[in-house]
């Protein structure tokens, strides 16, 4: 969960400066002998048009009418009049409701996941839990640039990733009780708090937004990564410890709810042009990185945050 959101406009569409009904349209100059021009259509305002002949330029998800299909007949036509309009759901569109039961069985799946780690992996014994943070990985990658939705590899990617994280919350949860409760308090409350920022207009995702917020997303993934090949060779470069790993603590949960109101506003997209039902899966993996992303973050911030207590 691309952006990100492009706001469809026919502005100009029936202004004068568009020649509509001979408007600001320019009158052919008569030929030699005082002779109209042979065109009588030379001023036509449909001439023009940016969109050919496809009514459905701009919407993405729209889909034409078959070739050669028969017009309707009058009965036909009084009766589509006086039937009652078709909903998402017998149209299958997508609908919020859709997003959130799809998101709800995406982290149930997780939940799960993550439960059965908790209570069956062995203490000494981590190997697992790092196989299913590859897997999944390499599986969130296979979504993320897949071009069609398959719910049965994002519910793998859940349970994957639900048991790479009940394992490392168990390992947080042995040196600081109670961490575990702390850090899904706390993302629950960074979601609800981004939410309603959302909702009411606080937040809106533009285009400077988006590309400000990624921008700032990618220079923090470059300098974890560094920290990472450094730790490698010995070297502490401080990004998870003290200040600065408080720091930089901050600034992974503030990138996880940027991250979430792009989720919003491709969410609300989708919704309003009308993408199929299938489309809310992808929603729900995207807004199932986000809070993962929030999450882990959250469990090193706290963890930084209880020091040796």
């Amino acid at each position: 969960m691309r952006s990100s959101n492009p706001v469809f406009s026919r502005e100009g569409s029936f202004t004068r400066d568009s020649g509509y009904a001979g408007f600001g349209t320019t009158q052919q100059a008569p030929q030699a002998g005082g002779r109209p021009a042979d065109n009588p259509y030379g001023n036509n305002p449909y001439a023009n048009n940016p969109y050919g002949n496809n009514p459905y330029g701009n919407n993405p998800y729209a889909q034409q009418q078959p070739h050669g299909q028969q017009p309707l007949t009058d009965d036909q036509l009084v009766e589509m009049y006086r039937a009652p309009s078709a909903g998402p759901l017998a149209t299958g569109r997508m609908t919020l409701d859709d997003v959130v039961a799809r998101t709800a069985m995406t982290l149930l799946t997780l939940v799960a996941a993550g439960g059965v780690a908790w209570f069956a992996l062995p203490d000494a014994n981590y190997g697992i839990a790092i196989a299913a943070a590859f897997a999944a990985f390499v599986v969130g990658m296979v979504v993320t640039f897949r071009r069609s939705v398959s719910p049965a590899l994002i519910l793998t990617y859940a349970g994957l990733e639900g048991f790479f994280l009940g394992a490392v919350t168990r390992v947080f949860n042995t040196i600081w009780p109670g961490i575990a409760i702390q850090a899904v308090l706390g993302t629950a409350v960074v979601f609800a708090a981004m939410l309603v920022a959302y909702k009411s207009g606080r937040i809106r995702v533009t285009p400077r937004y988006t590309r400000i917020g990624l921008t700032i997303a990618m220079a923090f993934v470059g300098l974890l990564l560094i920290n990472m090949i450094a730790s490698f060779f010995g070297a502490d470069m401080g990004l998870r410890s003290g200040p600065l790993g408080i720091a930089v603590g901050l600034i992974g949960i503030a990138l996880g709810a940027f991250f979430l109101s792009l989720d919003f506003a491709e969410i609300e997209e989708a919704i309003r042009q009308g993408a199929p039902q299938q489309e809310a899966w992808r929603a729900a993996f995207g807004l199932t990185l986000s809070l993962v992303w929030i999450y882990i973050e959250m469990l090193r911030l706290i963890a930084i945050l209880r020091g040796d207590d």
